[in-house]
């Protein structure tokens, strides 16, 4: 089945959850860590207001403070007289004196008694045209206006402690800097291994894949859940997880603080949650759907570009620029809708959030200002307030982001595990028997198979290759021959009967042990980037750059070889697009030959080369085939005359077995086919 198909099951997320966090687990010392420093990051950012309130409260606007006048030489000295801060009355017989603020001026109220200074902090009043401080109950007292540098000498102890504050402020706010950074280096360390590790599996199973699956399952939609989906998830684990438990604490945080501070002013902040809860619940409803449309838009563009990149040749060919412009304009039109309506859905929620902000901030302001009027509450209390609430309603917002990327995260991880669920792969028995050596006999006993359930391909099909045996299939297109040779290399598993190697049903060996001792050269060679030698080698430590020369030299590869710029550093491009077919074909055989196979199979390997290639490809073929088992599949029945034994199939069955001459002499379906080949090559010789 097409994993992009796969219809997932409602309230799969708490599924898809705990298998992602599975990937976690083996972190789990880095995640706790950065889990603690998130903490103290936390517990940080709701220090911070305190402090600034704390200034606010206690040093900018505590002014009233309560001064014992001394001797001149003993305190700071106003007006010839010497004042000394006494809020404790530790100078019991020394008149007192306080500061009052009135209309922009600040005034020095001096010979008190302590209970008249206390009484004069908590009463109004006003300055009269004498300059006298009167109060509201009509009691007056002399009053000094203050210059700002007698200011500075009364509040001299606030100056320093405004100072100190500040200074704790810088420190705890580059602790806060310092601690989140090693706490995000960390976090995004742990998210890249866990990523690294979900890529390696992804791949790891797309090799184990049968070739069914690759039939089914385009190319691009598998570079997908290897890269972008892979890279989807990067922002769960790196931002969404911790940061969600971020956003959470502090929002725990600012609300137990919110009420030790004031329980009432907390209350009406409150009350605008269930707005938050309603808005949220909305969000994610709508936000779901577009997160996977996404999903599923951009593997279809990736599919596309997967494709007609790899075909552009042909689309240029046949002068199909337009129209394919206008296929992938619709495709991407189907992108773009998505995305705006994954931008629509966010859209709406942000500025909803910012209007219920908005309308607590005005809540705050609006009670908590009365309260501060009333006495009830203090400047510095509100101003924690403010701050409190700002705070308190981004962590909301960025849940609401995170889950907007879990959601993503949902989505890629939706297809990345129906990925690895799928189950299409031919696996080993328990303990397979794993061939050190093979000898050749291949043997298949009424063989029936099918791609599709009951359109059987291969029909009771039943032969046998003696070790060091040359034998070709040939048959019009469809006839089974590819086939054949699939089923042998356990590419695909067949429905009836057995297929035996050196006397061993092949269900019961290590598939990879038969791959090992099983040679294959097909017609469409594929090469990878790289260069020369590591295209023969394929990254098989064991198989020297002597052996690589020498496979070469075997084949006839080495004549072309020599002849290139860096010889066998020679750089090769995707799919070998820079060397002819022929010079293709000569690095499969090169290959081939350096990993030393026991049985050969060619599918169609001299179908589309030049005849002087073709002199050097017979030549490394009749080289190879010499003392191995072979298995050919050729339409050129000119190429195969020196089988020993050569199987004539027809709509999945075997009609003739036999060599050349005896099969020609039976005059049936192998002499009809070699006499349409003759009267052809005939001519387009004439």
């Amino acid at each position: 089945m097409d994993i992009e198909d796969q219809t997932i099951e409602k309230g799969y997320d708490g599924v898809l959850l705990k298998r992602l966090l599975k990937y976690a687990k083996k972190h789990y010392f880095a995640i706790t860590l950065s889990m603690i420093l998130l903490v103290v990051v936390v517990g940080i950012e709701l220090i911070r207001p305190i402090i600034i309130g704390q200034a606010i409260d206690e040093v900018i606007v505590n002014y009233q403070k309560i001064y014992s006048q001394v001797a001149p030489e003993e305190g700071s000295v106003i007006a010839g007289t010497g004042y000394i801060e006494d809020e404790d009355n530790t100078m019991k017989e020394a008149p007192k004196a306080t500061i009052i603020y009135e209309e922009g001026d600040y005034y020095l109220v001096d010979n008190l008694m302590y209970e008249e200074a206390l009484s004069i902090k908590e009463e109004e009043g006003s300055i009269d045209s004498n300059g006298a401080f009167v109060t509201d109950q009509g009691l007056t007292y002399s009053a000094l206006r203050l210059t700002p540098e007698e200011i500075d000498l009364l509040r001299s102890t606030d100056y320093t402690e405004l100072f100190r504050l500040m200074v704790f402020f810088i420190i705890i706010l580059i602790a806060g800097l310092v601690i989140a950074y090693f706490q995000t280096i960390l976090l995004h360390y742990t998210g890249q291994k866990i990523i690294y590790e979900i890529r390696d599996e992804i791949f790891a199973h797309i090799q184990g894949r049968s070739i069914e699956f690759f039939n089914q399952n385009p190319v691009g939609k598998l570079v997908t859940r290897v890269t972008n989906d892979t890279e989807t998830l990067n922002e769960m684990y790196t931002s969404v997880i911790v940061n969600s438990v971020k956003s959470v604490l502090t929002l725990v945080g600012i609300s137990v603080m919110m009420v030790v501070l004031n329980w009432r002013l907390a209350l009406a902040v409150f009350l605008v949650l269930p707005l938050v809860l309603v808005s949220t619940l909305i969000f994610r409803k709508y936000s779901r759907k577009a997160y996977r449309d996404v999903r599923r838009q951009v593997s279809m563009v990736n599919t596309f570009l997967s494709e007609h990149i790899s075909g552009m040749k042909i689309v240029q060919i046949f002068g199909k620029e337009k129209a394919k412009l206008k296929a992938f304009d619709a495709i991407n039109d189907g992108l773009l809708k998505a995305n705006m309506k994954e931008l629509m859905v966010f859209g709406v929620y942000r500025p909803t959030m910012y209007l219920i902000y908005v309308l607590s901030l005005a809540m705050v302001l609006g009670y908590g200002g009365y309260q501060v009027m009333s006495g009830v509450l203090t400047i510095g209390v509100l101003v924690i307030y403010l701050q409190y609430i700002s705070n308190f309603f981004d962590p909301i917002q960025q849940l609401a982001e995170q889950f907007g990327i879990l959601q993503s995260a949902f989505a890629a991880a939706e297809k990345i595990f129906s990925l690895l669920d799928d189950d299409q792969s031919i696996d080993d028995i328990d303990n397979p028997i794993a061939l050190e050596s093979v000898k050749g006999h291949i043997e298949f006993k009424n063989v029936w198979f099918a791609y599709n359930e009951d359109e059987y391909v291969l029909k009771d099909i039943s032969f046998t290759v003696n070790p060091g045996e040359t034998v070709a299939f040939v048959g019009a297109t469809g006839a089974g021959k590819t086939s054949i040779l699939n089923l042998l290399t356990r590419y695909y598993d067949i429905q009836q009967g057995e297929i035996l190697l050196d006397g061993h049903n092949i269900k019961t060996l290590d598939k990879h042990a038969i791959r090992k001792h099983v040679g294959q050269m097909l017609q469409d060679v594929f090469l990878f980037t790289g260069d020369i030698k590591e295209n023969i080698r394929l990254g098989e430590a064991s198989i020297s750059e002597a052996d690589v020369v020498a496979a070469a030299k075997f084949v006839n590869a080495h004549i072309f070889i020599e002849k290139m710029p860096n010889k066998y550093d020679e750089h090769v491009f995707e799919r070998g697009a820079t060397l002819s077919a022929g010079q293709r074909q000569l690095l499969s055989f090169a290959r081939t030959l350096a990993y030393k196979p026991s049985v050969l199979v060619l599918d169609e390997a001299t179908a589309n080369i030049d005849t002087e290639t073709e002199v050097l490809i017979q030549d490394a073929l009749l080289k190879l085939m010499e003392h191995r088992t072979t298995l050919v599949v050729a339409h050129r029945l000119s190429t195969i005359q020196h089988a020993d034994k050569i199987v004539v199939l027809h709509k999945g069955r075997i009609k003739e077995i036999g060599n050349h001459q005896t099969l020609l002499s039976k005059k049936g379906l192998y002499y009809n086919l070699y006499q349409l080949q003759y009267q052809e090559l005939e001519e387009k010789t004439s």
